[in-house]
């Protein structure tokens, strides 16, 4: 793979680590409770919590890499069905950017829900090369309807759109600062 591509592909990498982490690990959640069903005594709980880490680091891993990113980008959590509280919470930040940005910059971007009654399901999500200097996350919907996150770099920094629509521009070095303190 050339040193572009590898770019490319660690600035969407990136970016969904960028959504990834702030959500509510709702299968951690769900494991935890199992673990705390499971037994009432404090001892029980932590020699049960000690021979089920490897399946805590593996439930960590799946939502923090995969279902906190499509809580992320679509609004819901696939396992808890809830919105993203912690990402959406209003707080009085130092940083105000949402006044300055059209309301589609500060909701979910991809308009679907997994897993909720009469809503449009996501059947399929994949990353695809689309050149040197491009990569693009194609979100296929049960419905046939589908969206795009694409990745562009140009120079410097990557450009990320949603369906054609920019979203957000950021420096290969903010980036690469970014995946070496995870």
């Amino acid at each position: 793979m050339n040193k572009k591509m590898i770019a490319v592909t660690a600035s969407l990498l990136a970016c969904t680590q960028l959504s990834g982490c702030m959500g509510q690990m709702g299968l951690s959640s769900m494991l935890t409770q199992g673990n705390l069903s499971a037994v009432d005594n404090r001892y029980g709980r932590a020699g049960l919590y000690m021979l089920l880490a490897p399946v805590y680091g593996l439930t960590a891993t799946a939502d923090l890499f995969i279902f906190n990113s499509i809580e992320f980008w679509t609004g819901k959590n696939p396992i808890t069905g809830k919105s993203p509280a912690l990402v959406d919470t209003p707080a009085n930040a130092v940083i105000k950017v949402n006044d300055k940005l059209g309301k589609e910059l500060s909701t979910a971007p991809l308009k679907g829900t997994i897993g909720m009654a009469g809503s449009k399901h996501i059947e399929d999500a994949q990353f695809v090369a689309i050149d040197d200097d491009t990569l693009a996350m194609l979100v296929r919907f049960d419905d046939g309807s589908e969206q795009t996150m694409t990745g562009k770099r140009s120079g410097d920094s990557v450009r990320f759109f949603v369906d054609d629509n920019f979203v957000s521009e950021v420096s290969i070095d903010e980036l690469s600062r970014y995946a070496a303190a995870r």
